[in-house]
Formats: C-alpha cells, structure tokens, sequence
C-alpha cells in the first residue's frame, strides 16, 4: 500500500471546509491539514433566490486558496462538494460552471438525501451506537436520519438551517419572545409533515455540525471538564434546554464573550438550538450526543477506504489506525501482552465483580499501552495516556477513553488516585478500584512477557486459596526474566487483588 492524500472541500451553507486526508503507507489515516472560511451563503440569496456575485466571486477566491493547499500536501484527489446553499438557488447551474471555469475544480451537488448519508457513513464510523435519530443542522438545511441497529432506515432534509433562520427571526442578533414562537410554529409545522419522526421516542439525539460542537464546548467550558474533546460527549435535556435560555437572554456583545463558543457564531448559535430543541421535543429523545464527524468524514471513508465504507467494528479499526500511526511499536509484544491479559481477566472475572464493560476497556488498555513510547520510552505511560485522550478513539465512551488510558499507563496507586481526582466527571468514585484491578492485572500480562520475546506459548492459570498460580505448559525457552519480574510485582498484585502471583 503506498501513501495516499485525499482534500475534501464542503461548500457549506454557513462556512466552507477543506480537510486533508493521510492514508499511510502502513494504512493507518489521519488529518494533515484543514481549513475554514465564512460563507454565509445563505444569507447572500436575494429575493429572487439567487446567490448574488459578490458571493461566488468570494467563493472563487476561498477555493483557488485551498486548491493551493491541496497541491502544497500533494493531494493526489480533491473532492468539492456544494450543499443546501447552492443547491437551492435558482441559479444553481450557472453558479456551478462559473465556478467550475475559474477554479479547475468539478463540483459535486449533493442532494438532501445524500448529504444525510455521507453524514450518516461520517457518525456511525466513529461512534459505539447503533439506534437513534442524526440531526445536522447546516447553515441553510437541515438534515434528519433515523438510524436502527448501525443502519439508515429514513432521512429527510428541510429547508432551513441556523443561517437562513436567523435572518428571518432574529434581530440584531437576538431572538425575542415573538420571533421564537413564530420560528418554533415554522419548524414544528414542517415536523408535522413527516410522521416518522414522532413514531420512535427514548432515542438519542445525534447531533451534527456547529451548533452542537458549540453547545458542548460551552457546557464544558462551565462546568471546567477535564477531556479535550466533544466527539461523542453526552447532554442531557435539561443541560441543553438551561443553556439555550442563558444564551437567549444575553446581548449580542455578551454573548461573542461566552467561554467556548467562537465570535463568528455567537449570532447563529440560538437560532441553531432553537432548531434542535424542536427536534428533540418532537421525537421524544432521551438526551443528546455530539458527533465530532460528519459529511466530510463521510466523503472520506467513501472515496479513500479500500475494504469499503462502513467499518465492521468501530473500535477495532481505531485501535488498529493508532498502532499504525505509532509504528515503533514491538507487535509481537504487544499481541503476547494482550493475549495473556485477557486470560487473566478471564480466570479472575468471576472474583472481580468489576463493570460489564471492563473487557473492553482493558482490550483497548493491553493494546495500545505501548504507543507512548514512540515520543519517550523513559516516560512512556505518560505519553501513552496523553495519546489516547487526545487521539479519536473511537467506539468509547468519554468515560471508557479515560479508564482504558489510565489502565494502559497505570504504574502505582498514587498515580490512578491523581488520575482519578482530575477526571470526575466523567470518572466515577467507583472507578478507582477499577482502575487498580485492571491497571495491575495489565502489568502482570507486562511481567508474563519482561523478554518482549513472546516466550510463553501456552499459560495455564488457576486459583489456589490466595495464589494465582500461573504454568507455562508450553515455552519456548527458559522464563527466568519473566518469573523475576512476577516475583517483583507479586506484592503490589496482592494488596488490589488479594492474590499472590507465581510463574512455575
């Protein structure tokens, strides 16, 4: 496989988008570059629903720009899609071969129903779930998907988005009493006409594009959350209901001075919620998720992905694109180390009383613990909890991330208690002691393969009174490191788990 570099350019309603795409030669992906350009296209439509030409000569300008950057990285692909902007203008047509002419680019225009199924591709690649309702709510459209167990059963796209809203209901940027009810009657009318939507209540609410990723990095702003990410992060109704009324009542000027939400959307961002509110209320939702990933990320797992768009396994794949990111990685070493963790657990599970989930968070644990040393051997562990929390893990909660991370790069009690302090929320109380079992279950696994030689072919393992005795019925040469190094952790294994370990 060689190095392949995709440019995806989303001609957006609000802003306009170019993100670069790496597929590595050892077929892990990553983003290379990006960059965003305002637009407000739709709220350069005149009367007669023409985009006017000051407007397209601006797009002109922003797409020579990223052209240029695409060539700069090498990208070997760009692929330039318009939404509801242009796609509804009248005079879409000449607006596409102008731009075509001037640019060298072709330019794709998406209809509703496929701008919904790239953003649904984009969702359900990267996150854990398989049932509820998408929402992306652009600059001009807005996009609605029911999705059941991982597939796309029903989508509709209406005609309004956070810009075209704002400008008919807001004034000077705030939207009074009067102009909210006039603009929910509006949404709420167009909700009526599609009955599928009120036919599925208790569902999440996905949510796509600015206004959500807005809302959660001012909720988190707030309340000083500990996790630098909002891809996949959780809100309840109540959080998003008190934190549209806050936002409604503040003057504009205030309002570009809120922690977490960008000046160029400050007049956009309560037009933008009163749209998901309405949605949330017609379908009953049980509470919100924001999605991180959309239709660009869509276009790329359609355009770039050799084994096809939709992944089997969500976290697998992203488990699989890190250790490719970090190739310094001993493989070998890493597999032997999983391979044995899970068996420990295995044995032990029914004496642990730990979370449902704890297999899943000590498998992503036992297989990634390692990449930090692609930074620093000397302090791995630390490098490799950065890496994890700052990294798309996908196919995780924002809890899952942190304790498969602190399990992964767990060293001594002290450590997780520190750990454990600075990430509640989303941490629990009763993680620390998940945190213990798991993070030293993991170094035991370490210990089982100290020569990195993967000697142990074979591990018997049985509980004995207060012993885990553990016998290599099969190895290919002598474990005196291995049995050194159990002997050293022995005690440390005892104090969490009650159990001494012993390789015979």
């Amino acid at each position: 496989m060689t190095e392949q570099r995709i440019g995806i350019i989303d001609i957006g309603s609000n802003s306009i988008r170019l993100v670069i795409y790496e597929r590595t030669a050892l077929g892990a992906y990553r983003v290379v570059d990006s960059s965003k350009q305002a637009g407000r296209l739709s709220d350069q439509i005149d009367e007669e629903g023409r985009l006017n030409e000051a407007a397209v000569q601006r797009l002109v300008a922003t797409l020579r720009h990223f052209r240029l950057l695409c060539q700069h990285h090498g990208a070997g692909r760009v692929r330039t899609v318009a939404t509801a902007a242009i796609r509804n203008a009248v005079n879409r047509d000449e607006v596409v071969e102008h731009l075509q002419r001037e640019t060298g680019m072709d330019i794709e225009i998406l209809s509703g129903e496929q701008e919904a199924a790239y953003g649904f591709l984009g969702m359900i690649n990267t996150m854990g779930i398989r049932d509820g309702f998408l929402i992306d709510i652009g600059g001009g459209s807005t996009e609605l998907s029911l999705f059941r167990d991982g597939s796309l059963m029903r989508s509709f796209s209406f005609p309004f988005g956070c810009v075209n809203l704002a400008k008919a209901y807001t004034r000077k940027g705030m939207l009074e009493e009067s102009g909210l009810q006039e603009l929910e009657a509006y949404i709420l009318q167009a909700i009526d006409a599609v009955p599928w939507i009120k036919e599925f209540p208790d569902l999440p609410l996905v949510g796509v594009g600015g206004t959500v990723r807005s809302a959660a990095k001012i909720q988190q702003a707030k309340i000083k959350y500990p996790l630098p990410l909002t891809h996949n992060y959780e809100m309840a109704i109540e959080e998003m209901d008190s934190l549209f009324g806050e936002l409604r009542s503040l003057p504009l000027d205030k309002r570009k001075k809120t922690p977490g939400l960008s000046k160029d959307r400050a007049d956009l961002i309560v037009p933008g919620l009163a749209i998901l509110r309405c949605f949330s209320r017609a379908a009953q939702a049980s509470h919100y998720l924001v999605c991180g990933a959309g239709l660009r990320d869509g276009l790329f797992y359609d355009s770039l992905l050799e084994e096809g768009s939709r992944l089997d396994n969500v976290l697998e794949y992203s488990i699989a694109n890190l250790q490719a990111l970090y190739p310094d990685v001993p493989h070998g070493h890493v597999g032997q180390v999983n391979r044995l963790a899970m068996q420990l657990y295995e044995t032990l599970r029914p004496v642990s009383d730990l979370d449902k989930d704890a297999t899943v968070w000590l498998h992503t644990a036992s297989s990634l613990f390692r990449i930090g040393a692609s930074i620093d051997y000397y302090h791995y562990a630390k490098h490799t909890f950065y890496l994890m929390t700052n990294s798309r893990l996908n196919g995780l909660s924002h809890r899952g991330i942190i304790l498969a991370a602190a399990i992964a790069s767990y060293k001594n009690k002290s450590g997780a208690r520190h750990l454990h302090h600075a990430f509640q929320p989303p941490l629990l109380e009763q993680d620390l002691d998940l945190i213990y079992k798991l993070g030293t279950l993991l170094q035991l696994a370490i210990a089982l393969d100290r020569s990195k030689s993967q000697l142990i072919m074979k591990l018997d393992i049985e509980l004995q009174s207060s012993k885990l005795l553990l016998t290599a019925s099969s190895a290919s040469a002598p474990l005196d490191m291995e049995r050194k190094e159990v002997e050293t952790m022995a005690a440390d294994f005892k104090k969490v788990w009650g159990l001494i370990p012993t390789l015979l």
